[in-house]
């Protein structure tokens, strides 16, 4: 007699929920532990703040004391991350269950209140692991959407406090496709980006933002019997719409907008039913002209947008020279 496959599955699901949930639940009392400790060694700091070393004692005698029996996690170094872990989050019940620890050792390293509760409400919206997270604030996430959005606009939308009304709301400028392993000194053609985006698409909808959903690569449409292709297409079921995406390994022309004008027009005829909001078209370009852009389109244009891409991580000083330049539009206008 052969056991019934079945029951084989049935009980390997078991076992693999099983572990999981065990390594989840040590991983949530390790995090509960750092932060009971660092408590522990700021409220004795604070008793000894009339000496000035009174800190860096404590934490080397603490660590003298538990290392040579617990190992690393009694280091000097981990000492400190528990001390400032709980400075950042004094409230215990504020401590979200789905973070593990390396969240958190990330989480506590970002300064900024704003930016920092930004990176956690998305991470908790999204469900983001560790790596993902790190990702996301390696890339500057937060500060590009601060580049058209104020930073309060920006914190209602990651704390579903309001549905995003604008493209501009969730869609960055500039993205970043580093993940692609792409080196930015080639050239590469059109279709040779389009297919390695697919291939990691995960990655790619995740750069893109909230809400969104892959439909079709190279979607064929018929007008007047000429045909034509869109190379992206996606839905996004915050701002309920298609958002098509042309991508453009040249610098951005005129014709290319009035193409992608086509295209979500088409949509919007054909496609769309009455219930979803207009088509949005995103021209993912490696430079463009922002004056252009501006001319080329209706002054009341809500529908298409433009996105430079970049192949490798931006650093601080790029972000921060991007946001000078918008600051410095606005107060021109």
């Amino acid at each position: 007699m052969e056991l019934n496959k079945n029951i084989i599955s049935q009980i390997q699901s078991i076992i693999t929920n099983a572990r999981q949930k065990a390594i989840r639940s040590v991983d949530i009392e390790r995090v509960l532990m750092y932060w009971q400790i660092g408590k522990v060694i700021f409220e004795e700091e604070q008793q000894g703040e009339e000496r000035a070393d009174y800190g860096v004692f404590l934490i080397k005698s603490i660590s003298d004391t538990f290392q040579p029996q617990f190992g690393s996690g009694f280091s000097v170094r981990q000492l400190e991350m528990n001390r400032q872990f709980y400075r950042t989050f004094p409230i215990t019940n504020a401590l979200r269950s789905q973070f593990s620890w390396t969240h958190y050792r990330t989480l506590i390293r970002i300064d900024n209140q704003d930016k920092r509760e930004f990176y956690i409400a998305e991470a908790t919206k999204n469900h983001w692991t560790a790596r993902q997270l790190e990702r996301q604030i390696n890339s500057q996430l937060f500060e590009r959407l601060l580049m058209s959005n104020d930073i309060a606009s920006v914190l209602a939308v990651a704390r579903n406090e309001k549905q995003p009304g604008d493209a501009k709301e969730i869609i960055k400028d500039p993205m970043v496709l580093e993940f692609l392993g792409l080196k930015r000194e080639a050239a590469y053609y059109e279709k040779d980006l389009e297919s390695t985006i697919i291939t990691h698409l995960q990655d790619f909808i995740l750069e893109l933002g909230n809400g969104f959903a892959f439909i079709a690569r190279q979607k064929r449409i018929h007008i007047a019997g000429d045909e034509y292709f869109a190379d992206l297409v996606f839905y996004n079921r915050l701002l309920q719409c298609f958002v098509l995406i042309e991508i453009k390994t040249q610098k951005l022309s005129h014709q290319d907008l009035g193409q992608l004008q086509m295209y979500v027009n088409y949509f919007d005829r054909f496609e769309k039913q009455a219930f979803e909001n207009p088509t949005i078209g995103i021209l993912l370009c490696t430079d463009k002209n922002d004056a252009m852009v501006k001319i080329s389109l209706p002054e009341n244009n809500q529908t298409i947008v433009t996105s430079k891409y970049q192949l490798y991580l931006p650093s601080e000083q790029q972000l921060l020279d991007e946001v000078k330049k918008e600051i410095e539009k606005l107060d021109n206008h």
